[in-house]
């Protein structure tokens, strides 16, 4: 791929605090631009130096804050969707715009004209060259156009979510890849996975199904803590008839062969299916419909994905990644001149609380269909036993197929 000059690259980081052309019509038109904050003069007392001192240090931290809120400029890029798809971009975008109007700070979004890591890289270039030197880049697609433009433009600060350390490392064919002005959030998966399958057999499904896409390590993580979940909720219940299928379709999408398969399980008695990998929901929720059966979203709240399309009441629940919460801290520690303690970090998020749920990087979402079996009360008991340690979850992928002591799994490998 075209790289600029390295001249070219040095101009347009030197215009990034000063120049804030217009991006036609991708560009926002509701961006505010936060204002200069005073420093607090400090008063001399010759009596107390070190308190003297302190406040000092106070005030130049209080400053370099108030510095480093004052420049912030926040662009976010969409991968290849749009800010309306009810997934990646969409979350990112309404996280980012709420926690910029709530701190006056700068902020618009860049749409790539296609699908290419060139396409990502222009809009890239052209954020810098508008200003903008805080980029959030939701998803794995963003790995190539990171590893190519990082080391171009060393004051922007890339917050990349969901980009994993194979992919970055991949792009930069490298064993591994860091660079202090990039930090990417991957997240705990077998944690939100795990959520979902115990919930689901709480509310009282037996004959559930795992529909994974390709059989990656992120969507195996989330199968085998389906599984582990839904075990341990059988365990907890004295059931011993719960059920499992379990497939990767070997693709992102759905397709008729896919739909087919469902159709089988469904019609065989499954009751719900857990369809997780990009756009292979569709299968399952095509073959849920007919059969008048549930499904359980990924990533994001499926349920306003799904069920206007599908049938109000499809979702059950979704197995959440906390982009919002992702958003909200980095680009606090962003504001508070705190970038420190995150640069140069790829960080794999997981549960935080047990207190405050929106605070986790991992969720169930309110949309979930709460009952008495299984209440949102429940459902925070959960994570406080996870929080604390009293239930364990592996992340361990290495087996080829997963396996329960209490669920009947019926391991298909790949459909297509």
């Amino acid at each position: 791929m075209t790289k600029f000059k390295k001249i070219a690259a040095i101009a347009l980081c030197a215009v990034m605090t000063i120049s804030m052309g217009a991006c036609g019509g991708n560009k926002a038109s509701d961006s505010s631009t936060v204002s200069e904050v005073s420093q607090t003069d400090n008063s001399s007392d010759n009596n107390a130096d070190d308190t003297a001192a302190d406040k000092t240090a106070d005030n130049s931290s209080e400053s370099n804050a108030a510095s480093a809120s004052s420049d912030m400029k926040v662009a976010m890029i969409t991968d290849y969707g749009d800010i309306t798809d009810q997934s990646f971009n969409q979350t990112t975008y309404e996280a980012c715009k709420a926690f910029t109007a709530a701190n006056s700070v700068d902020f618009t979004y860049y749409k790539p004209e296609g699908d290419s890591t060139a396409e990502r890289v222009a809009m890239i270039d052209k954020a810098v060259a508008d200003g903008y030197n805080v980029l959030v880049l939701p998803g794995y697609a963003f790995a190539e156009a990171i590893v190519e433009t990082a080391e171009m433009y060393p004051d922007a600060k890339f917050i990349a979510l969901d980009v994993s350390e194979f992919d970055l490392s991949s792009a930069a064919g490298k064993d591994s890849y860091s660079q202090d002005n990039v930090y990417s959030a991957v997240y705990k998966e077998e944690l939100a996975g795990y959520m979902a399958g115990y919930a689901a057999v709480k509310m009282g499904y037996k004959k559930l199904g795992f529909l994974g896409g390709m059989a990656v390590p992120a969507v195996i993580r989330y199968g085998y803590g389906f599984v582990q979940g839904t075990g341990d909720a059988a365990k907890e219940m004295g059931l011993s008839d719960v059920e499992l299928n379990y497939a990767y379709g070997n693709q992102f999408y759905g397709d008729a062969d896919i739909t087919a398969a469902m159709d089988t399980w469904y019609s065989g008695g499954t009751e719900v299916v857990f369809a997780c990998g990009g756009g292979i929901y569709t299968s399952a929720c095509e073959a849920a419909q007919k059969a008048n059966k549930k499904v359980i979203g990924v990533d994001v709240d499926q349920a306003s994905i799904i069920d206007p399309d599908y049938g109000e009441g499809m979702t059950v629940t979704s197995a959440m990644k906390g982009l919002t919460a992702t958003v909200n801290t980095l680009l606090t520690a962003v504001k508070d001149g705190k970038w420190d303690d995150y640069k140069g970090q790829i960080q794999s998020l997981g549960l935080v609380s047990a207190d405050d749920l929106t605070a986790n990087y991992v969720q169930l979402p309110d949309s979930t269909q709460w009952c008495d079996e299984f209440t949102k009360d429940d459902y925070k008991a959960l994570v406080g036993k996870l929080v604390n340690g009293e239930i364990k979850v592996s992340d361990d992928t290495s087996a080829e197929e997963p396996s329960s002591d209490v669920v009947k799994i019926n391991f298909q490998g790949n459909i297509k």
